[in-house]
């Protein structure tokens, strides 16, 4: 939700201090680069003081970085701020993945299914809250981040469990060494390239919209929405019937053509308002399966190859929002173009690694079939 509740007022925060689109972009980029080069240094930190702890830290980051930031009056002052708070992200998100899949009880696809699901629903939600507390001032959505992140530590607090055994402390360079797996590498640089696109629909649609807050706020609550339905429903019907591979390929195909779309028609706000809405869905069957590959497709352990996927995907796409708010300031139209061509490059460099993703999948079909084959067939009783 915090992701959300910060978009619908990057129109208004540009009006009120006198900023352009590309210096309140600077708010995902200081966001972005921070988390990234954070993410080397996740798995250090909660090999040392446990999942729990790193996310007790990382949320308390977050509740002083986003709440400080609505206190200043500069746009530098709140880049500055927002920079702590992709500290504290940095903190949560690596170690939740890895620990939701850890604790849960089916498989990991199931696991990542219910994180995709736990992240499109606060993205839907958040421009919704955002809106509303934008529509009083831009400060507002700020102080929420804040708020909902006190009610996430006292949930983390609370019901989490501490882990039975302490785990075996992990080296600051391990993020980097897994890169050395090629199929590891490959997910990372083509979510790097498609995170282009992501994040020029994320951050600079709002200014070509031209919509209050209240009103980008319901723009993307659909979008959020459709990501969601897309994450738990779609995605798993697409892997089963058409496959990972190619369901990742057809939707990062489709976001191409959408930001396109958005780029020949960017006067048209009924084109951008469907075109945000449809890259929703087709941003969910992409996250859910590119997520699952990350898990598997090298043998190292999944929080290491969650921070080192991270790493690469956040640090390096983190230029994205600055570029495409200073050529949108010059030409509207360009930044959807370079997301596009950003996002289809992305494809290019996933077919690279083809054999990486179909390995890490046989493999566990192989095995999900040899348990099959091993288990002891179950004689009914009356």
């Amino acid at each position: 939700m915090g992701i959300g509740l910060v978009d619908p007022i990057l129109r208004p925060i540009a009006e009120d201090l006198g900023a352009g689109p590309s210096e309140v972009s600077l708010l995902f980029t200081s966001y972005l680069a921070v988390m990234g080069v954070a993410m080397l240094g996740t798995g250090w930190v909660s090999s040392r003081i446990g999942a729990k702890r790193t996310l007790l830290l990382g949320l308390a980051d977050i509740i002083v970085g986003a709440g400080l930031a609505g206190l200043q009056d500069t746009v530098g002052a709140i880049v500055g701020f927002r920079a702590l708070w992709g500290l504290g992200n940095a903190l949560f998100i690596a170690t939740a993945l890895a620990t939701i899949v850890s604790a849960s009880r089916g498989s990991v696809a199931q696991a990542i299914i219910l994180y995709e699901a736990a992240l499109g629903l606060g993205i839907a939600a958040g421009p919704l809250v955002g809106g509303a507390l934008g529509g009083i001032s831009w400060r507002g959505p700020f102080f929420g981040v804040s708020a909902l992140m006190a009610v996430a530590l006292v949930a983390v607090w609370t019901t989490l469990p501490e882990a039975d055994q302490r785990p075996r402390p992990t080296p600051l360079s391990a993020p980097l060494r897994a890169l050395r797996h090629r199929g590891l590498l490959t997910v990372g640089v083509t979510a790097l390239l498609y995170n282009v696109g992501f994040f020029t629909l994320l951050a600079f649609t709002p200014f070509p919209l031209a919509l209050s807050a209240e009103g980008t706020g319901l723009v993307f609550f659909g979008w959020g929405l459709f990501l969601a339905v897309a994450s738990v429903w779609v995605a798993p019907w697409v892997q089963r019937h058409v496959g990972t591979y190619r369901g990742m390929v057809g939707a990062l195909l489709g976001f191409a053509a959408v930001l396109a779309v958005m780029g020949v028609w960017t006067e048209q706000r009924a084109v951008l308002v469907a075109g945000v809405v449809l890259a929703g869905g087709l941003l969910g069957v992409n996250n859910t399966l590119i997520t699952e590959t990350v898990m598997k497709v090298s043998p190292v352990e999944r929080g290491v190859a969650s921070a080192a996927y991270s790493f690469v995907r956040f640090s390096g796409g983190a230029v994205a929002p600055w570029l495409a708010g200073r050529l949108g300031e010059s030409n509207a139209h360009v930044p959807f173009w370079v997301g596009a061509a950003a996002v289809v490059l992305s494809v290019v460099v996933l077919r690279t690694g083809r054999v990486f993703v179909a390995a890490a999948f046989a493999a566990e079909d192989e095995e999900a079939e040899r348990d099959a084959r091993d288990a002891p067939e179950t004689v009914a009783r009356p």
